[in-house]
């Protein structure tokens, strides 16, 4: 079984690691028929979520020599997933592909409660003992879930993009478009979390909110005059911490077991510029609780030892990585997940699965800069690594924290929380600085190495103001040469086929970067970079009509293309690049006319 809270790293390599050596040899794909799933891993995924259960009773405590943090709190019990609610029928469900997206049955409102349907399908699973061809199989299973689930009642999506309308006045439609009421009553057992307040969706098979794409979205609905829209996300977002201790991956039941990069404080950030400080004392409890989720485990924790999000170094150095708290297939790609640790059987499952999730929780789901071999999935390393953008926001969380007890008159707490910012900055610039590449990077604390992967994630630093003068030249140098393409920013100098991977380019990484270089003296480049990605967004409107999820930025503009990779087809809506690009219009505003003028 997979060692959980807290645990030497020398001894959970022993335990969970293939070495890397071989992850680099294995280059073996997932394969595109189904496979049937072996006893070896059902039983391995049992014993994983033996472990999801006791690593939930053995939550180490926060630090106690802060005592401005609060202990995360849950004041309802966590909700079950699908995949536990059902089991066996979950499983059987996915694996047999009744739904092309493995989404489509986690989302599906059961028409009994659980009990009932999982002691159905024990009856029709001995009716049906003797059915041996996979056709009939696989028809007999979909008419059950015909017969006890329902597909949820998403609204009305019968928008049609008016051709005649420019891409403001398209954004500015779309935000009603994809405006998702509050939650009054939600059906019994969905995996939907309701939320208080009207929400805005990213869009196609995103139905519900998620958690960085948010901070986004709220920047193109302030740009757009909307503010109330983007109060009413930060509370909905502070009723989530209330209620189960951290803000999910979304609002789904499957998303609980992990987050998304802690936008929160930004978010806190972004109302108060024009709410005022008293936003900060507002939502000051809801800060301390995001903090204490991600820092929890620190206390007591030893150099050379992780547990959960955080990492004491060999030097007793304190840092953050992804996380997730099971070891299972995720429900909403739960074939996927499975398919991709049978294409490496020597590697444990439940360590597999574990970096699947903590990869879907970095919001880079899925690129190399997480793969042990630099290349394959199935060799996913989320967990072993100190993560840049991940840091320089738990920086700006500290920073907004010591703030937030400033304007509370409570010095104390402003100076330990300003001190631990300060050490994390120092951390940054020591650990993460790669003077290989002349930029930020990622940190593998097991191996004690430096990943070496120029990716667009080095622009965090600058964007949450924790980089040097110097470092930022080099920055903007290393980007310059290694990362732009005439679409805009790439994400990775690496073409995999996975979704964050060259050649694709993506909104909220333009913005971060922009923002970046704009602040520390940058502004050619950061220029740069907005009028290539607006090109790029403008030119597939004009051909289109629709704004999408991500885009091929290999190709000049005039040749604009949607993004490929993933698990799933291109969405259009899409919330973060609405957002991004309303907020890019009105920041380069002579960028508009000439736009208009050519498109």
């Amino acid at each position: 079984m997979m060692p959980i809270f807290p645990t030497p790293l020398s001894v959970a390599r022993a335990k969970r690691r293939v070495s890397r050596a071989l992850l680099a040899i294995i280059t073996a794909v997932c394969a595109s028929a189904l496979p049937v799933a072996s006893t070896a891993q059902t039983a391995a995924q049992t014993t994983a979520q033996t472990a999801d259960t006791n690593a939930g009773a053995t939550r180490a405590q926060p630090p106690t020599n802060a005592p401005v943090v609060q202990q995360p709190s849950s004041t309802a019990s966590t909700p079950r997933p699908p995949s536990d609610l059902y089991g066996p029928l979950y499983r059987d469900v996915e694996l047999a592909q009744v739904f092309a997206d493995s989404k489509t049955f986690a989302d599906m409102l059961p028409n009994e409660p659980p009990g009932q349907i999982v002691a159905a399908y024990n009856d029709f699973q001995k009716q049906n003992a003797n059915v041996t061809d996979p056709a009939a199989r696989k028809a007999a299973l979909t008419a059950f879930v015909n017969r006890y689930f329902s597909p949820p009642a998403h609204a009305q999506d019968n928008y049609v993009s008016d051709p005649d309308q420019d891409v403001v006045a398209h954004i500015d439609t779309l935000w009603n478009v994809l405006l998702r009421k509050p939650d009054a009553t939600v059906h019994a057992n969905s995996s939907l979390l309701p939320l208080p307040r009207p929400y805005v969706v990213p869009g196609g098979r995103f139905d519900e909110i998620y958690y960085w794409d948010t901070w986004f979205i709220m920047l193109g609905l302030e740009t757009s005059g909307r503010p109330e829209l983007a109060r009413d996300a930060l509370a909905n977002f502070a009723t989530l911490i209330d209620r189960y201790g951290h803000i999910p991956n979304g609002n789904r039941t499957y998303y609980l077991s992990r987050s998304q990069p802690p936008f929160f404080a930004q978010m806190v950030n972004l109302v108060a510029q024009h709410d005022g400080d008293a936003v900060y004392l507002q939502y000051l409890p809801q800060l301390e609780k995001e903090y204490a989720y991600w820092m929890e485990g620190s206390d007591g924790l030893k150099p050379g030892d992780a547990a959960r999000h955080v990492v004491r170094l060999a030097d007793g150095t304190l840092m953050n990585r992804y996380w997730d708290e099971r070891g299972t297939p995720r429900d909403e790609s739960y074939r996927e997940d499975v398919l991709t640790s049978q294409a490496m059987p020597q590697r444990e499952p439940a360590d597999l699965w574990r970096n699947l999730r903590a990869g879907a929780e970095t919001g880079w789901d899925y690129s190399s800069r997480w793969f042990a071999d630099n290349r394959t999935l199935a060799t996913i390393d989320v967990t072993s690594l100190v993560p840049v953008d991940l840091n320089s926001l738990m920086a700006g969380l500290e920073r907004t924290l010591a703030k937030a007890y400033g304007l509370k008159g409570d010095a104390r707490a402003a100076a330990q929380m300003n001190a631990r910012a300060q050490r994390r900055v120092a951390a940054i610039d020591r650990v993460l600085w790669d003077p290989q590449l002349h930029a930020f990077g990622d940190y593998d604390f097991e191996t004690h190495a430096l990943t070496h992967r120029l990716t667009a994630a080095t622009m965090y630093p600058l964007f949450l103001g924790v980089a040097t003068r110097t470092e930022a030249k080099e920055v903007a140098a290393s980007a310059r040469k290694g990362l732009l393409r005439p679409g805009g920013l790439a994400t990775t100098q690496t073409s995999t086929g996975q979704q964050w991977d060259e050649p694709n380019g993506w909104a909220p990484l333009q913005y971060i970067a922009i923002v970046g270089l704009r602040r520390y003296g940058e502004p050619v480049l950061a220029r740069t970079i907005a009028t290539r990605w607006i090109d790029t967004n403008l030119t597939y409107y004009q051909r289109t009509h629709k704004l999408v999820e991500k885009y091929d930025v290999s190709a000049a503009a005039a040749k604009a293309s949607s993004a490929g990779g993933g698990e799933y087809p291109l969405q259009d809506g899409f919330g973060w690049t609405n957002g991004v690009l309303r907020a890019l219009l009105a920041m380069y505003p002579q960028t508009a006319p000439a736009v208009h003028a050519k498109h």
